[in-house]
């Protein structure tokens, strides 16, 4: 019998199968500052154990992506190791705070399966969620992955599709960060004075900067977190591919549009939920990405008046600054410069209290 596993082909998928990830992981401040030097966040909350303090965290919690990345990457061996592409999220809520020092582990359930026409391939739908050492829930998402079948042949279940929710409710959003106190929250430091009050539906930000991707940096980042994906890191049979090298993991450019996304949204200290998610074109090594951003929405919090919730759409484009807030062509197709379109929830500061 084999020692080894090749992982999960489309067929060997059932629904609610429940999959125990292996390799618990705690997280380090090494963890944290090399995060930091692959993607050049700014945000104060994240960066500084004295300005977290100050608003009422034990110390600077772990970049909430950084989480996010950790849990993924604990799925990616059972759920996406043949897969050809990751297709989207859905429903993906930050529920506590995750600190240096503490252990995550990750469990998956498949929620639906859908086999494609051409009998090669199929999209499973998992929904994943990551706990903390004490089995406190940190973080939960759906995901869906188009994987690669072993037999193209081989008899699958009947095709399920999930209901998903189109957006995580805003109003219980703030139940991650209770025992915050933004009154001693010093916007001088954070690097801007816009606050929820300055923001308006339908407003859009050019984040300016671009940063280009190096082919070391993208697999140092994908090793962090632990994420085996062939197709990032084999170049032999990368180009077998239908792309021929290979692809940036979808996930270093959504850490890199938020990186990117602090000029113009610097307050905006937590993501709270991501409500859905496209990897609309891959990027590879040598691409610049930038990123903009729209205001879809703003909301209240419960029992909260002193912070508030935007929704965001952020956008990442390749090679081409966004100035003219590329998304859709003209025809109504993906703008070939886009990279990803992101819809989420972050936290900011309602009043101005200091700076």
């Amino acid at each position: 019998m084999s020692k080894t596993t090749g992982g999960h082909f489309f067929e060997d998928f059932r629904l609610g199968q429940t999959i125990r990830h292996a390799t618990p992981r705690t997280i380090t401040e090494g963890d944290v500052a090399l995060y930091q030097g692959l993607y050049g966040s700014r945000f104060a909350v994240q960066s500084s154990d004295v300005f977290a303090r100050a608003i009422g965290y034990p110390r600077a919690p772990v970049d909430d992506l950084l989480v996010f990345h950790i849990v993924f990457g604990k799925s990616v061996p059972d759920v996406s190791l043949n897969a050809v592409a990751n297709l989207g999220y859905a429903g993906c809520t930050f529920r506590a705070p995750v600190f240096p020092g503490d252990t995550l582990t990750a469990t998956s359930e498949v929620i639906g399966l859908k086999e494609n026409a051409n009998r090669q391939t199929g999209i499973v739908y998992v929904r994943t969620t990551g706990t903390k050492q004490d089995g406190s829930v940190v973080l939960e998402y759906v995901r869906w992955v188009m994987v690669r079948k072993r037999d193209e042949a081989a008899p699958v279940p009947a095709d399920h599709l999930p209901r998903l929710v189109t957006a995580v409710d805003p109003y219980l959003l703030g139940e991650a960060c209770p025992a915050l106190d933004v009154s001693s929250y010093d916007f001088a430091l954070a690097g801007s004075r816009h606050r929820f009050d300055d923001y308006a539906v339908g407003e859009r930000i050019d984040h300016i900067d671009g940063m280009t991707v190096e082919e070391a940096e993208h697999q140092i980042a994908t090793r962090l977190y632990q994420n085996t994906a062939r197709i990032h890191f084999d170049e032999v049979m990368a180009q077998r591919s239908r792309f021929g090298h290979r692809v940036i993991y979808g996930g270093h450019v959504i850490s890199l549009a938020r990186a990117l996304s602090f000029n113009g949204l610097a307050n905006a200290f937590h993501v709270a939920a991501i409500n859905g998610g496209r990897h609309v074109a891959p990027l590879f090594a040598g691409g610049t990405v930038y990123a903009w951003s729209e205001v879809l929405a703003k909301a209240p919090l419960r029992s909260r008046s002193d912070v508030g919730a935007l929704r965001l759409r952020t956008v990442a484009t390749k090679d081409h600054p966004c100035a003219a807030f590329p998304l859709k062509a003209r025809d109504g197709r993906d703008d070939p410069r886009v990279l990803l379109e992101l819809d989420y929830w972050v936290l900011i500061p309602r009043q101005l209290h200091n700076g």
